[in-house]
């Protein structure tokens, strides 16, 4: 097959994908307006059981939000916005993430060339109850500080090493598959995402499907189509020695709510993590653990809170609430291609460069803008 008709089928295929997708959506009932507990839906409602008799939390949820993670430092010490000033930011909002604008120039055109057809539309919603930020603790709405301390020359070197490594990425002048992260290369969502290492709203892809059986809960996220299994049938954690890539979950019920607490994160081998790391916030692996709570909160919302620690990474533990809204939308398989094909075209059109004369500049204007985690 001639690589020209490779190319044209698949466009073809894109095409058939995205028009199938919005056929769908045509039929199906978009998302409900975030909900958070205490909301009047819950009232006067009992939640479900299995027929083991756990707490039933099954079904697809969307956690998608544009409510900032914290607090816009404008808005001073209030948390909550008034309707007049929860609909002005979500018009702006609307506008600022509007993908299919063309008022930007060739940059901003590249910069949104996955348009709105690809992103999800519950990102332009603030939640209902109208918080100025998803961290509810600190009190402040904004993560603590980080932790000031003297690096190692060890971790010295490290930093400077991935520092680069970003600066090759960013010009386009990879050396190897260590210059693309892990959700470059299709392993996992990378850190700062979310996504199951905890959940947290990002510009697509904001779904998961929760499943249980006696003695376990599942929760399939749609992002790069994982799946974390998580035991609550009272089995001790693996060892310390022993990293996977979500971590090593445990879970238990308080009443209505699932407790699930997660560390054990991979992060020690550089070879296998690459140019970023795994872990929200780009903590330390060994010492990281988030403790989430899944309470469901009526027929079709779910109250999510997760609370973040590492003692070498910020200065206090903190927290973040995410409304999770059933929908009637199915979960679309997650076709990542870029392991097969990005691979190539990143490392060989450096290479084309270098043959052409072109050399790195790690000063070049575009060498420190983004790229971490895009």
């Amino acid at each position: 097959m001639s690589r020209g008709l490779r190319m044209s089928l698949g466009v073809l295929a894109i095409v058939v994908v995205a028009v199938s997708i919005l056929a769908a959506r045509g039929q199906l009932t978009w998302l409900p307006a975030a909900l958070t507990a205490g909301t009047q839906e819950g009232e006067g409602w009992t939640p479900p059981t299995t027929p083991w008799g756990d707490p039933d939390l099954q079904g697809i949820y969307n956690y998608g939000t544009s409510t900032p993670l914290q607090r816009p430092t404008q808005v001073g010490d209030k948390e909550v916005l008034s309707d007049e000033e929860a609909s002005a930011l979500q018009e702006d909002i609307a506008h600022r993430l509007d993908r299919d604008r063309r008022d930007g120039g060739a940059q901003a055109d590249v910069s949104r060339s996955y348009n709105d057809v690809w992103m999800d539309p519950a990102r332009m919603r603030l939640t209902a109850d109208k918080r100025t930020s998803l961290i509810i603790d600190p009190p402040d709405g904004r993560l603590p500080p980080r932790v000031q301390r003297q690096l190692t020359p060890d971790e010295e070197k490290a930093r400077a090493a991935q520092d680069m490594s970003t600066r090759r990425f960013n010009t386009g002048f990879q050396e190897s598959y260590l210059d693309m992260d892990v959700g470059n290369r299709c392993i996992i969502r990378r850190r700062n995402e979310g996504g199951g290492h905890p959940y947290l709203p990002a510009i697509y892809n904001n779904m998961a499907q929760i499943v249980q059986s006696p003695g376990y809960v599942v929760i399939y996220a749609e992002m790069i189509h994982f799946a974390r299994i998580i035991p609550v049938d009272g089995r001790p954690p693996l060892p310390d020695n022993i990293e996977t890539w979500l971590g090593d979950p445990r879970g238990h019920w308080e009443g209505n709510t699932l407790v699930v607490e997660t560390r054990n994160f991979v992060g020690s081998n550089a070879r296998l993590v690459g140019r970023t790391g795994v872990v929200y916030g780009n903590a330390n692996p060994k010492t990281f653990k988030i403790v989430e709570r899944f309470t469901r909160t009526g027929p079709e919302t779910i109250e999510y809170q997760v609370t973040m620690s590492d003692p070498e990474t910020w200065t206090r533990p903190f927290t973040i609430s995410v409304p999770w809204n059933k929908t009637t939308e199915q979960i679309y398989e997650y076709q990542c291609q870029e392991m097969n094909y990005d691979m190539f075209h990143w490392l060989d059109g450096a290479r084309e460069r270098e043959k052409r004369g072109e050399r790195f500049d790690p000063n070049a204007p575009d060498a420190t803008g983004g790229g971490a985690d895009n």
